[in-house]
């Protein structure tokens, strides 16, 4: 039998309060064990973050909205959290349990004030998905227009200030927070905002109109229309179009020339955002793309979209190029001026910087396609990471491009899932000169 969702304030910040208070309990646990700790030991802290981590993700799950997505956002921020903890909150990615029928249908009819069934020929009882701070049915209008209805959970909206502040005490009391209080006050007021504009509908509703107007001239992204009168601030109808989801896209139907069309396209909607809207989908997982045997892209989701600062963009161009041109000096003073450097601390080693550049930009490097169907830059970054800690006081999270890191690491997940072979050395070099223009 399903467990009753828990939707009141009070219910939510008691199940919060239950899990800081059993993660504080295994945190103090943790140090009193460590005073006593052999070499052995180690595998010991790793079960127990395990456990703490398999708890906070079933808790966030359970209750959806603003702490599962930043969950979602802490599975994709590797400098925010241990990776045990990242690998536990991945599954708030795939995993969204769904909020039974009964509650949605009284969401729809409390917001659209009509029932169901004067406002739908149907609405289909099956979500068509389930996400953090809502889910989407599949449902057909009276005049017979095919669409889906997003539903936003009830008291997710009320519940988002008290449930970031519990998360962020179990975070503290857990030990887990690894970078200084600036900075984790930085990226919460960050996550809060995002938050605050993806849980208005009507804001998401903008965004759509906003996008399919930069897109316009581009036939081959579909974004759907927004159906005004079946929307609101927490009810969000659109008209219905589909495509095939990346674990669907099979050489049966996809031949590898549309794969890498596809390839090539993706880097063009991220580079068009980035560099020439200076606005970006920052929610890029694969359940918000679809794609078509013709080579189309289906764009769906846009409650989380960045506006970037000029002065962002520039400094992020300024890095690439540095960084193509081996040029480190530069790309130290471009990190700083992207807020990824603290500017107090001593030039960094020049042979640090070349390491990274080494692994991050070999799709670039070359004229001749990159296969990232075989790719392993995800690993040997992986492999690297225990050389963050000896430069742990020279860079702070970037607050500002959080979200582009974002877009590009779920875009490189998509050309690999894909199994893209492009190269985008000339593609990348026409946008870095047209951006310095």
């Amino acid at each position: 039998m399903a467990k009753k969702p828990v939707t009141s304030r009070s219910g939510r910040f008691f199940k919060l309060a239950g899990m800081t208070a059993s993660v504080a309990g295994h945190y103090a646990g943790q140090r009193a064990r460590r005073m006593f700790r052999t070499e052995n030991d180690q595998g010991a802290q790793s079960e127990s973050y395990t456990r703490m981590a398999d708890q906070i993700a079933d808790t966030l799950g359970e209750l959806k909205g603003a702490v599962m997505k930043v969950g979602q956002i802490a599975s994709q921020t590797q400098d925010f959290l241990p990776k045990e903890f990242s690998d536990a909150l991945e599954k708030l990615q795939k995993e969204a349990p769904p909020m039974p029928f009964e509650v949605i249908v009284e969401q729809i009819e409390s917001e659209l004030g009509k029932p169901v069934s004067e406002l739908f020929e149907y609405l289909q009882e099956k979500p068509y998905a389930a996400a953090s701070i809502g889910q989407v049915h599949r449902a057909r209008l009276q005049n017979g227009v095919d669409v889906i209805v997003k539903v936003q959970y009830p008291g997710v909206d009320e519940s988002c200030d008290s449930d970031l502040k519990q998360l962020r005490l179990a975070l503290k009391l857990g030990g887990l927070l690894k970078m200084p209080k600036e900075s984790v006050d930085r990226l919460f007021a960050e996550i809060r905002e995002r938050l605050k504009e993806e849980l208005d509908y009507e804001n998401e509703a903008r965004n759509i109109e906003l996008f399919r107007k930069f897109h316009e001239n581009q036939p081959w992204v579909l974004i759907p229309s927004v159906e005004k009168s079946h929307s609101t601030r927490r009810v969000l109808t659109m008209e219905l179009v589909e495509g095939d989801h990346v674990s669907k896209v099979s050489h049966d139907r996809y031949d590898q020339d549309t794969i890498n069309l596809i390839g090539h396209r993706i880097f063009t909607l991220m580079a068009d955002q980035l560099f020439r809207f200076q606005c970006i989908h920052g929610d890029p997982h694969a359940g918000n793309f679809a794609y078509r045997p013709d080579g189309s892209i289906i764009m769906y989701d846009f409650g989380c979209v960045k506006k970037l600062k000029p002065e962002i963009v520039e400094a992020y161009k300024n890095a690439l190029t540095a960084a193509l041109n081996e040029d480190y000096e530069a790309l130290d003073r471009y990190l700083i001026d992207l807020g990824a450097r603290v500017g107090s601390q001593p030039a960094v080693d020049e042979a640090y910087y070349a390491m990274w550049r080494d692994i991050l930009v070999v799709p670039f490097e070359h004229d001749e396609p990159y296969d990232f169907g075989e790719s392993e830059i995800h690993k040997r970054v992986a492999a690297k990471t225990s050389t963050v800690f000896k430069y742990l006081d020279f860079f702070k999270p970037p607050v500002e491009s959080i979200f582009i890191d974002r877009m590009i690491a779920g875009h490189y997940w998509m050309l690999k899932r894909l199994g893209v072979q492009a190269a985008f050395r000339t593609e990348l070099q026409k946008y870095l000169q047209e951006a310095s223009g």
